[in-house]
């Protein structure tokens, strides 16, 4: 189960405040997880990062193709 944190806000700076949040953050979404909760929320968030790098990927393709 994740917790609904809300995600903090992180100055354009990004200051060592900033990591203190996230690290934070972090600590409350997945506190109440059992191992397998976390690790499958973690597959399931790396999945979505390697989809958006593929198309990143392929529109860099595309444009290296024109």
């Amino acid at each position: 189960m994740i917790n609904n944190v809300k995600k903090p806000d992180i100055s354009p700076d990004f200051t060592i405040e900033d990591i203190h949040k996230i690290r934070e953050w972090h600590y409350e979404m997945y506190k109440d997880m059992t191992d397998e909760e976390y690790m499958d929320c973690l597959k399931k968030e790396a999945d979505e990062v390697e989809a958006q790098i593929r198309a990143m990927r392929e529109e860099a393709k595309q444009k290296a193709e024109k």
